[in-house]
């Protein structure tokens, strides 16, 4: 593949290789970048925040579109190389550092933004929980992920995937599952294929939680010990500020809730209500 060998070229003729430190794998596949670009939607009056540039395969379809680009690259390698490659693009800047780190919220001051990204597989969650707590700020991204994470993302209650991150985020996102992406796509080539996510964040949830903070504590526990029954795995909850332990029966009886059912049965509605019951039951 021509785009593959131009990887490796560029790689060698900035002195640099793939990262395992980072999950450093370049997509290859210039189809593959233009769908992604494609589903971000972006205009003349956009601002689409890039996580992951790597060596801009998406990059300069990013630049051509977007009203302004925001670049955040933590390999000072692979920055210094954008910074050369848009020095002349003024509407293009490029952040050195880790995404986990930066004030994100502080790139989209000025306008709502659109992140794009290929996240490495080592750092999607934390990332995900990231966007999740900027959302006011970048209401939508576009993320390729592993197809596992992806799978989680989009996973409905009773089914293999479902978990903590399918709640959580699923009650404060729309996420649609875009298409899949083959690990020949990329170079190095993964141990797993990937899959592209379209996530639209909403401000306040999308069903009643109660307290955030308090909402994501239960969920945990409950998939934290998915194989007990919930009167079980949520005994050791507390509420802040609360007497001790809650009492899970009765707060599973107000939430309408049954006690005997596990995690996995539990739709992102039935958490919020038992959330809020746990809250007020001490």
């Amino acid at each position: 593949m021509g785009a593959r060998r131009e990887a490796r070229e560029a790689l060698a003729a900035a002195g640099l290789r793939p990262q395992k430190r980072w999950g450093q794998h370049f997509l290859c596949d210039p189809g593959v970048a233009r769908r992604i670009v494609d589903s971000a939607d972006l205009g003349p009056a956009s601002l689409a925040v890039e996580i992951g540039p790597g060596l801009g395969a998406l990059t300069d379809e990013l630049a051509a579109r977007a009203g302004r680009l925001v670049l955040v690259e933590v390999d000072r390698g692979l920055a210094a190389r954008l910074v050369e490659r848009y020095r002349d693009a003024p509407h293009v800047t490029v952040m050195v550092g880790d995404v986990l780190a930066l004030p994100l919220g502080e790139l989209a001051a000025e306008r709502p933004g659109t992140v794009i990204a290929n996240l490495p597989y080592n750092i999607s969650t934390p990332v995900i929980f990231r966007l999740l707590e900027q959302r006011a700020r970048l209401p939508r991204a576009i993320l390729m992920l592993q197809r596992e994470m992806a799978a989680r993302l989009v996973a409905r209650p009773g089914t293999r995937d479902y978990g903590a991150p399918s709640v959580v985020v699923q009650a404060f996102a729309q996420v649609r599952l875009a298409f899949g992406v083959s690990r020949r796509s990329f170079m190095p080539r993964p141990a797993v294929d990937s899959a592209v996510v379209d996530v639209r964040w909403s401000v306040a949830p999308r069903v009643a939680i109660g307290d955030p903070d308090f909402f994501r504590v239960v969920v945990r526990a409950a998939f934290g010990k998915r194989r007990k029954m919930l009167r079980n795995a949520l005994a050791d909850v507390t509420v802040p500020g609360g007497a001790g332990a809650v009492d899970v029966e009765a707060a599973c009886l107000r939430a309408d809730v049954d006690p005997r059912a596990r995690a996995e049965t539990l739709d992102v509605r039935a958490f919020g209500r038992l959330a809020r019951a746990l809250a007020v039951v001490s």
